[in-house]
């Protein structure tokens, strides 16, 4: 079947980048807004931009009154924000941050989580969340209604344990959480990740 984007709905079109790019890493963003009220929220297109300057990007959408989501807002007044990671234990959490809440609600009471000071930024981080990347406002761009973040990593919070001898964090043990379609996530594991090592070309002939 081919399906030309110009023959379908914004919506359709949401649902299969949605369930064709998969699995998305999940940005689980803590900010605080200029009036001191900390926010969560989950963002799912997300990524790595470059680790030289080290960037990332994800992107965020508006409200339906078509006001700037209060991430975005908060990140715009601000300059700063922390992507906290999302583990199997914390999913329920987290998709209590889902949820629309006006801007003068604090979603780490609603959601139960702590917030802990950051090392450098002034948004907090997620104690609970084991790996806390805190950023700065490199630069947004506007693309409809979605502004597109781009964020400098000043600070990696990893608990010690996570660190293997290369400099890796060990994702399987900490059951980090990715986004696919609809209402459905996959889990990363010992038991669902496989190793496949370049081949070495200068071996060949």
């Amino acid at each position: 079947m081919d399906i030309r984007t110009s023959d379908i709905d914004r919506k359709r079109i949401y649902k299969l980048m949605t369930s064709t790019i998969v699995p998305r890493p999940i940005a689980w963003i803590s900010t605080v807004s200029k009036d001191g009220v900390f926010n969560v929220a989950p963002f799912s297109y997300f990524a790595g931009v470059s680790s030289s300057p080290p960037l990332l990007m994800v992107s965020v959408g508006s409200k339906e009154t078509g006001e700037k989501k209060d991430t975005w807002k908060n990140i715009e007044e601000t300059g700063e924000f922390v992507v906290n990671i999302v583990t199997k234990q914390l999913l329920e959490k987290m998709n209590i941050t889902s949820v629309a809440f006006d801007e003068d609600i604090d979603e780490f009471k609603e959601a139960d989580l702590t917030p802990e000071p950051s090392l450098i930024v002034k948004a907090p981080r997620i104690k609970e969340s084991p790996i806390n990347i805190e950023c700065k406002k490199f630069e947004i761009i506007n693309i409809g209604k979605m502004g597109i973040i781009f964020g400098e990593i000043v600070n990696f919070h990893i608990k010690d344990e996570l660190l293997n001898e290369k400099g890796y964090v060990d994702t399987k043990k900490i059951e980090i959480v990715g986004r696919l379609g609809g209402a459905e996530y996959c889990i990363i594991s010992e038991n669902n990740t496989i190793e496949i090592k370049r081949p070495d070309l200068g071996k060949k002939g």
